[in-house]
C-alpha cells in the first residue's frame, strides 16, 4: 500500500474492503474547491470500507494511504456474505464501526474547540498507535491537508513541539522522542478515542 494511493474516491461504488497491517489509511472529506480534512485514521485495528457491509455501498469520503506499508484486500461480497450470517464477525464489525464513529465525532469536536498544537499532538498519537515505530514519514504540507489548516500553522505547531523536546523533525520525517509528553500536551480527545477502542476492541487495539 504505497504512500498516497487512493483506495476509493467520494461516491465511488466500492468493490473491496482493506485491512491495513503495517500501513495507515486516512479517511478524508473533500470539499468542492478541493480543500480536504481528515475525519478518521484506520490502521491495524480496523477495516477500510465499512459502507459495504453497512448497506451504503458508497461514501462521501476519500480513502488515501497516509503511511506506507502493507495490508490485505478482500472482495466486498465475501465480507457481506459473512456479515449476513449474523455470527461473531457481524458483532466485531459493528463494534469497530461504533469505535470509528467515536473517532469521527471526536475529530470534529477537536477541530472546532482545541488549539492546533493539541490537534497535532492528537494526530501524532493516533498515528503512533497504528505504527510499529516512533517515526512517521510525513511532510508538513500533507499534515496540513489532513488537519484542514494552512501549512504555516503546522510549521509553527511542529516547531513548538520540537522546542519542547517532544519530537524531532527533518525532511519529512517526524520522530516522537517523548510520547508521555505528547499525551500530557494533547487535549482530552485522544484519550476519549483510545479508551473507546480499548473498550470495544480489547484484543485489536494497537499498542
Amino acid at each position: 500500500m504505497p504512500l498516497g494511493e487512493v483506495l476509493y474516491e467520494s461516491g465511488m461504488a466500492m468493490t473491496h474492503v482493506y485491512f491495513p497491517t503495517t500501513s495507515i489509511v486516512s479517511l478524508l472529506y473533500v470539499m468542492e474547491d478541493g480543500a480536504s480534512a481528515e475525519i478518521a485514521v484506520v490502521g491495524n485495528e480496523g477495516i477500510v470500507g465499512i459502507s459495504l457491509f453497512m448497506g451504503g455501498e458508497t461514501t462521501p469520503s476519500r480513502a488515501v494511504v497516509q503511511s506506507v506499508g502493507e495490508g490485505f484486500r478482500m472482495r466486498g461480497h465475501l465480507l457481506k456474505d459473512e456479515f449476513n450470517r449474523s455470527g461473531p464477525v457481524l458483532h466485531l464489525l459493528l463494534r469497530y464501526t461504533q469505535a470509528l464513529i467515536t473517532q469521527m465525532a471526536q475529530t470534529a469536536v477537536c477541530n472546532r474547540h482545541h488549539s492546533l498544537d493539541q490537534q497535532l499532538c492528537r494526530w501524532l498519537l493516533l498515528s503512533l498507535d497504528r505504527l510499529q515505530s516512533s517515526e512517521l514519514v510525513m511532510t508538513q504540507e500533507l499534515i496540513a491537508n489532513m488537519l484542514g489548516v494552512r501549512r504555516e500553522g503546522v510549521t509553527e505547531a511542529a516547531a513548538n513541539l520540537q522546542r519542547a523536546g517532544l519530537i524531532t523533525y527533518r525532511r519529512g520525517h517526524i520522530t516522537v522522542v517523548d510520547r508521555k509528553g505528547l499525551e500530557q500536551r494533547t487535549c482530552e480527545c485522544y484519550s476519549v478515542v483510545r479508551k473507546e477502542y480499548e473498550r470495544l476492541l480489547p484484543l485489536g487495539t494497537a499498542q
